[in-house]
């Protein structure tokens, strides 16, 4: 089974979205940040966890990521396109532009990393080279052809940890590293998936420019804006993709 994790802005599938059942919210490693919904999105069986929680209450840096993945994959998911809100370093990366990264950065810390925590579980050394499914991003682009939707279809991602956005040195590092997204919820999502052999792939949306890209200071107004712009592209998207994937 497919899922899609929506993040800031990406709430709910909409009201074509018929729920059929109700994942508990408690794991072996806490509660998931909301229940993990499993349904029929128009013709397509589909499972959905926003991640940041009914109403936007879990910061970055406190998502159970742990819990989240691992009620996915004991709901029967195999497939995850994950949805990131992220801030544009690169020339390309402007506002409003839909991104498909092919690596990852991660600065985060402080975060669960991993399942293996030295308790019950067997460690693994994980192969992470290429932390995306290339198989999901075929489909996603083969998706927003189809859309006529233009989407960049390359990019690292670097993920700070938040809430707070980053200075305008960090992006300059960031930068020098070669990302060319911010956002502050790639990782350990994708780590973790990868541990549970759960294919994914990041569908990240840019609200905004990152510190010091853009003249301006970061306006959450018009990330707000830009996220309710950008979501309206991004739900047909995925419906389009989850097509796709099922076939």
């Amino acid at each position: 089974m497919l899922a899609i994790i929506g993040g800031s802005g990406l709430y709910s599938l909409g009201d074509e979205f018929h729920l059929g059942e109700q994942c508990a919210r408690q794991t072996p490693y806490g509660e998931t940040s909301a229940d993990v919904l499993l349904g029929r999105w128009q013709d397509v069986d589909i499972a959905f966890l926003p991640r940041h929680g009914p109403g936007h209450r879990v910061p970055p840096h406190l998502v159970n990521y742990r819990a989240n993945l691992w009620a996915l994959k004991q709901a029967g998911v195999s497939k995850i396109i994950a949805v990131n809100a992220v801030g544009g370093i690169g020339a390309d990366m402007a506002p409003s532009t839909i991104a498909l990264p092919e690596q990852l950065i991660d600065y985060s810390w402080g975060r669960e990393h991993s399942f293996c925590d030295g308790h019950d579980a067997v460690v693994q050394h994980v192969d992470f080279s290429r932390p995306y499914s290339a198989a999901l991003q075929i489909s996603l682009k083969r998706a927003a052809a189809q859309l006529g939707l233009a989407i960049v279809e390359s990019g690292t991602y670097g993920c700070t940890n938040g809430p707070r956005f980053e200075t305008a040195a960090e992006i300059r590092r960031m930068r020098g590293d070669g990302c060319s997204i911010v956002g502050m919820t790639g990782m350990p999502e994708a780590g973790l998936a990868r541990e549970l052999g759960i294919e994914y792939a990041c569908l990240a949306l840019v609200v905004n420019w990152a510190a010091g890209i853009a003249d301006s200071e970061i306006s959450m107004d018009q990330i707000m804006a830009n996220l309710e712009r950008g979501i309206q592209q991004l739900r047909p998207l995925l419906l389009a993709a989850a097509r796709l994937i099922e076939v």
